[in-house]
């Protein structure tokens, strides 16, 4: 073999073989933006971990607070409360002062109670809370847990010279978010207990189930869900509220704690 030859072939074996240019990437995915929903789902739990009692939620309105001629009346409660300042504002008229936090069980309310109602002084605190205790929404609890938490409210409100509503608690036939949980007969030992309890204590009791109710369920022209009033709901429920604050303000203030 000459030596062009062999240089040739030397040549051609230096070169590498083809290869099959790999498959384009796959085209990342794009996440879905968060809905509404989702997003207020996703900070309501984070919240569980950081402010369980959501005790952050009022305090800059509170610290804004400043003195009415009319007397205070804060109403403590849950969704249901707080819907009420969204769905019929203009029954919060001067020195009425709504509380409500959204998904709120009793124990979180017992928490805030301090900050949220003895602080601010009121002449009266409207308490309805429950719903969610039978909904488990912080966990599983029974009925003597939910009634001594209100107990406890009632009680640090009579120690500081705060008169007490008791509200009932609403009707409803179902939970949305707890299908198949049974609230009916839950809701209404609750309610004949309050009532007990309101009379024993000298606290006013408020029957907003009496005036809501079709049944074991909420009246359908007067819910969105089943569980919240609507705007016709929360109309109903004003004389029932104002029967309560008056009667409220005709007793004794609590004689307090000796300070």
């Amino acid at each position: 073999m000459s030596l062009f030859a062999t240089l040739l072939l030397a040549s051609i074996a230096a070169v590498p073989a083809a290869q099959t240019p790999p498959p384009p990437a796959p085209p990342r995915a794009v996440p879905a933006a968060e809905t509404p929903q989702a997003r207020g789902e996703r900070e309501a739990e984070e919240r569980l971990h950081r402010d369980w009692a959501w005790l952050t939620r009022y305090q800059a309105a509170n610290a804004a607070l400043r003195p009415t001629r009319a007397p205070r009346i804060v109403f403590i409660g849950d969704s249901i409360t707080q819907g009420w300042i969204d769905k019929a504002p203009c029954f919060f008229v001067e020195g009425r002062i709504d509380r409500g936090i959204g998904g709120q069980t009793t124990p979180q309310m017992l928490l805030r109670f301090r900050q949220d109602v003895i602080d601010l002084a009121p002449a009266a605190v409207q308490i309805m809370g429950g719903t969610n205790d039978i909904a488990g929404n912080t966990g599983p609890m029974t009925l003597d847990q939910t009634k001594a938490n209100i107990m406890t409210m009632t009680e640090l409100a009579s120690a500081n010279g705060i008169r007490v509503i008791l509200a009932s608690i609403p009707p409803a036939a179902n939970f949305p978010w707890r299908p198949g949980l049974s609230t009916a007969p839950k809701i209404a030992a609750m309610n004949a207990w309050l009532r007990d309890y309101a009379a024993r204590s000298g606290a006013t009791y408020a029957d907003y189930w009496g005036a809501l109710h079709d049944g074991e369920a909420l009246s359908s022209a007067l819910t969105y869900d089943g569980v919240h009033p609507n705007e016709a709901g929360y109309a109903v429920m004003a004389p029932v509220a104002e029967r309560a604050i008056r009667a409220a303000l005709s007793r004794p203030v609590p004689r307090g704690l000796a300070r």
